[in-house]
């Protein structure tokens, strides 16, 4: 199944598509609730939110993968365009943001040389990459529009104004180095590095540098050293709360950087007794590694669990005033708390009652992964199909905050000191914050 929803730019256009997506949504919340006896969701479809140039097309689809999804709705892909998530990413979550790059033409000019490419990388660095163009750290690149329409057609232009390179003996290490300065006072600034009062430098300090030039600078009386030392990459995770715990897909492998350092060294009778940094020149710019890991069940905080139950309350069909009502109840429970506690377990505060081992919180202890915000959330909708099915009919039929707290708190949470005002009061702190949400 496989159905294509055009974005309309007529309010009552809007209007309609919003209704439809909300049905869209609450069908396949009621499916899952319907079988989550067993722990599984069966869905029956899942939403792809497509944006390409501007355009925006809703997709309802059982596809296994994205690729596979937007060849069903008939959106085509060329070869040189990229699309993210990537076409052979498969469909875990209920929806999706896929975002399509088409290529375009891009004229680089890099001094004398220019050469066109079709590409659909939007930034620079991507673009002279896929060219195969090497980019030094110090070059210097502008994206715009080309200048010349004439000659190349609609498109971009990219134009790389290259760092000179010149030889540099740092404290008694060589090494070719690139900059943007015009003058050596001017690279040395550039490069962060203060001379001493010892310090001596080969070439007059307003010398222009050119390529080929060579510079020395050394340190007079004091010993000094130059090593080169290596620079650790970062690490930037993009949590996935859709994979479990342990997943890791490594996007941007990450490349251990180095540096060129030079010390003072103070030696008494042969042994080095102190060592102070004077001077450094990273040699080799380190690469962040991107890597998507799991972390669905990681959401343990309250305020992460708040973000995450008003999402999954508005996405299961509820409205902002009853979703408010709801949680209003929930923040008096726990405080959006899924841990165990003599009151009872989770966000709800689910209890046994008088039959240990046979009630509400052992039901949700069978289920995988209890103290998870997402099982309870499951399991919360799971009793409002079955046992608590009335609270789910009045909560849907209330059109205020103060009835959805109430109708919840009666039918639902069976409070013995139940605090209406508090609720109430939670109920609409929470609706202030989330409203424009």
């Amino acid at each position: 199944m496989n159905k294509l929803i055009h974005r309309s730019n007529t309010l009552l256009g809007r209007l309609i598509i919003s209704a439809l997506v909300l049905i869209a949504v609450a069908v396949i919340s009621v499916s899952n609730v319907t079988h989550a006896d067993n722990g599984a969701k069966n869905q029956t479809g899942r939403l792809l939110t497509v944006h390409d140039r501007g355009n925006e097309k809703v997709i309802l689809t059982l596809a296994a993968t994205i690729g596979d999804a937007l060849t069903e709705a008939g959106i085509a892909v060329d070869t040189n365009d990229a699309v993210e998530p990537a076409l052979t990413e498969k469909l875990v979550a209920s929806d999706y943001q896929v975002n399509i790059y088409r290529a375009r033409p891009v004229i680089i000019i890099d001094g004398n040389s220019r050469t066109k490419v079709v590409t659909p990388y939007q930034t620079a660095d991507q673009i002279v990459k896929s060219a195969g163009i090497k980019l030094y750290d110090e070059d210097i690149t502008n994206l715009g529009r080309t200048d010349n329409i004439i000659a190349d057609g609609a498109g971009l232009q990219l134009t790389i104004t290259r760092a000179t390179p010149f030889e540099f003996t740092l404290y008694g290490k060589t090494t070719t180095v690139r900059t943007q300065a015009k003058t050596i006072l001017t690279m040395l600034t550039e490069k962060g590095i203060k001379l001493g009062a010892d310090d001596r430098v080969s070439l007059d300090l307003n010398t222009v540098i050119n390529e080929g030039i060579a510079v020395k600078i050394w340190r007079e009386g004091k010993q000094t050293i130059t090593v080169d030392e290596p620079i650790n990459f970062e690490v930037e995770k993009i949590k996935d709360a859709d994979r479990e715990v342990g997943y890791v897909d490594v996007r941007t492998a990450g490349v251990e950087g180095s540096r060129s350092v030079s010390y003072e060294i103070t030696i008494q009778d042969g042994i080095e007794v102190g060592r102070i940094e004077i001077a450094s020149i990273t040699t080799l710019q380190p690469i962040k590694q991107v890597q998507v890991v799991g972390a669905k069940g990681e959401y343990t905080t309250p305020t992460e669990n708040e973000i995450i139950t008003w999402d999954f309350l508005i996405s299961s069909g509820f409205s902002k005033y009853q979703t408010a009502g709801i949680m209003g109840n929930l923040m008096q429970e726990h405080g959006f708390n899924t841990t165990d506690t003599s009151g009872g377990l989770g966000i709800a505060q689910w209890t046994d009652g008088d039959t240990p081992g046979a009630g509400r919180k052992s039901d949700l202890l069978a289920r995988s992964n209890p103290y998870n915000i997402y099982t309870q959330l499951d399991f919360l909708m799971h009793e409002l199909g079955t046992n608590r099915h009335s609270a789910f009919v009045e909560v849907k039929a209330s059109t205020t905050i103060d009835q959805a707290v109430i109708e919840f708190q009666n039918k639902f949470e069976g409070c013995g000191l139940c605090r209406q005002d508090k609720r109430i009061q939670f109920a609409y702190d929470i609706y202030a914050t989330f409203r424009d949400r």
